[in-house]
């Protein structure tokens, strides 16, 4: 299990990556028909700009934007603040570590459920993008898996730093 899990996160961030990626193709396109249009004026001609280019960006950077959080979970690559910590006995760093790592576990899972819930909410709304006219809601799944990642993860530290303890 826990190996699927690992491997699942490390693909799901890597899927992220590659949204990162379409959205700096779809930018510098979107800037390059920009600089191309500047120089046809000068001809008295025009060349539009990509139709929806915001609209991608926002849903694919909603998505995006948390498929990496499980994977810095996996790695342990969140902020940690251990300004006091390092001083504290290790039997007290161990307890604040698994406190941690549960309060990560049940956060993530408050906010999937909220998550889902907004997903139905906007599916029953019907809300569609502006320019494009793309449904919003299944831009909220891979953040609703993002989450559930991040949750599970969270709790296979924790089993785990129980197992050690």
């Amino acid at each position: 299990m826990r190996h699927w899990l690992e491997k699942a996160t490390t693909w799901w961030a890597m899927a992220g990556g590659v949204l990162l990626l379409l959205m700096v193709l779809v930018t510098v396109a979107n800037v390059g028909a920009f600089a191309l249009d500047r120089l046809a004026r000068l001809w008295g001609a025009s060349v539009p700009a990509l139709p929806g280019y915001e609209d991608f960006v926002r849903l694919a950077i909603s998505c995006a934007a948390l498929m990496f959080l499980p994977y810095c979970q996996l790695k342990r690559g969140h902020v940690a603040v251990d300004l006091f910590v390092t001083r504290m006995p290790s039997v007290v760093r161990r307890i604040l570590d698994a406190t941690a790592l549960m309060l990560l576990c049940a956060l993530s899972l408050f906010l999937a459920y909220w998550m889902t819930l907004g997903m139905i909410e906007t599916r029953g709304d019907g809300a569609v993008s502006r320019v494009l006219g793309w449904a919003e809601w299944p831009f909220y799944l891979p953040g609703i898996v993002s989450l559930l990642l991040w949750a599970a993860i969270s709790a296979l530290q924790v089993a785990r730093h129980a197992d050690s303890g």
